[in-house]
């Protein structure tokens, strides 16, 4: 994943966070705590962690497939008007073409924008609105996915904090519009390769000098770059009637053709690749604003005062602990740990010198404790006993796997009934359901030898 795509998903994770309230996120962030990094690399991790659990990541891959498929409908109705733009200037060839009607109709448009875009950038700093609209109105209709309606509000406060959005819009209108241009010319010159047109000028109030003037004009930038002007003997001749003469035909369309490559395809390539190039620059520079609320109350839990900083150290022959508990846990790496028994079944029972008890888990602060340890030092083994009188519950089941993601390889023991009691098989089958959704390996015998060998 890109850091755009990075950047995007914690600015989604905080607009989420900021309408509906914090989320559920003590394993997301153990998980950041664990990876390091400076405070903005962790909330990353963090909001990565979180996108993945809710589904976002996924939402992100179907926003930006949609907006793909958004970006070649433009491309499909780009190439069609252009083509349009060249049939509308030229007509069906049974008339005269005027030079300056057909020169108004496949620049005009394009012209009247350009100054349009060029305003808004100079003094608004936005613009292309309509056309950005409708891309990310079609993105997030192509993607069909609920989730995807948080991320385009993400993006578009992302690089308007940057003031990226300028650019990454001027891409898309200029590049929509370089297309639309490259479209007419190349269907100029399809109908001018195969039909024969004659062309003309025509005016009421204004003179041949005026023509004259308007045609050199217009002619000195494409002649620099070989294209023909006509001569003043043709541009007054063309204002009576249309020359049959092949090298006047020949003159116009050629001017005709350099005037739409000069004034309508050229300033949208470079204006395309100007915003490419500011766009990259901008996008290189992308930062989390950790002035944010959002971020800035993330500071203390992601990077708390207590945390020893520097360069990590290999785990020590026995883990880092500020008061001796239960939970504590030896460097072999094989682990068995509890869940809620109750206080009539001994405990724990007799384990290898190799294996660590990590006590019996019945408080969220000692669920906290063991899982910290565990994400700074994930444990080789280990084996979660649990009480099958009781039910599955979410809770139970969520703290067993969020355990079992804390170890390399993990095995649950349902525990017999104690003497004179049996278990409901009922609730035992609910038990060996949960368990086979979550994919963990279980059985009712202790596991013992396989925690302390690594193998049955």
């Amino acid at each position: 994943m890109t850091e755009l795509n990075n950047l995007w998903l914690t600015e989604t994770i905080r607009l989420r966070e900021e309408h509906a309230g914090p989320l559920d996120d003590p394993e997301a962030n153990r998980v950041a705590r664990s990876a390091g990094g400076d405070l903005s690399a962790r909330i990353q991790r963090r909001a990565l962690w979180l996108a993945e659990r809710d589904g976002l990541s996924d939402a992100l891959r179907h926003w930006l497939q949609g907006a793909r498929l958004a970006l070649l409908v433009l491309a499909v109705l780009a190439v069609v008007s252009g083509a349009g733009l060249a049939f509308a200037a030229l007509g069906n060839g049974q008339a005269p073409v005027n030079v300056f009607w057909a020169l108004g109709s496949l620049l005009g448009l394009n012209l009247i924008l350009l100054l349009s875009w060029a305003l808004g950038l100079v003094f608004a700093g936005e613009h292309g609105a309509t056309l950005g609209r409708l891309w990310l109105w079609l993105s997030e209709k192509l993607a069909r996915d609920a989730k995807a309606a948080q991320l385009a509000p993400a993006l578009l406060l992302l690089l308007q904090r940057h003031k990226l959005n300028r650019w990454a819009l001027g891409v898309l209108v200029n590049g929509v519009w370089l297309l639309a241009m490259f479209s007419a010319l190349v269907i100029l010159l399809a109908l001018m390769a195969t039909r024969r047109y004659g062309f003309v000028w025509e005016t009421t109030l204004l003179g041949a000098d005026t023509f004259v003037t308007l045609t050199q004009a217009l002619g000195t930038l494409p002649a620099l770059l070989g294209f023909n002007v006509p001569t003043v003997e043709m541009i007054r001749a063309s204002g009576d009637a249309a020359l049959n003469i092949e090298s006047a035909r020949q003159a116009w369309a050629t001017w005709l053709v350099g005037v739409l490559v000069v004034y309508g395809l050229l300033p949208r390539l470079l204006l395309a690749l100007l915003c490419l190039w500011r766009w990259k620059r901008g996008r290189a520079r992308l930062h989390l604003d950790l002035n944010l609320p959002g971020y800035a109350q993330l500071r203390e839990r992601l990077m708390p005062t207590s945390e020893r900083l520097g360069i990590s150290d290999a785990a020590p022959e026995q883990l880092h602990h500020e008061q001796s508990t239960a939970s504590e846990l030896q460097s072999e790496g094989a682990l068995l740990v509890a869940i809620e028994l109750d206080g009539q079944r001994p405990w724990p029972p007799p384990l290898p010198k190799t294996v660590s008890d990590a006590g019996i888990l019945d408080s969220r602060e000692s669920r906290h404790r063991l899982l910290e340890q565990l994400s700074r030092f994930p444990a080789a083994r280990l084996v979660i006993a649990c009480d099958p009188r009781r039910s599955p519950d979410r809770g139970s089941l969520a703290l067993i796997a969020e355990l079992a993601r804390n170890a390399s390889a993990t095995r649950i023991w349902l525990l017999q009934a104690p003497p004179g009691e049996a278990l409901d098989a009922e609730r035992l089958g609910d038990w060996h359901v949960a368990l086979q959704q979550l994919e963990l390996p279980y059985a009712d015998c202790a596991p013992l030898n396989w925690l302390e060998t690594g193998h049955d």
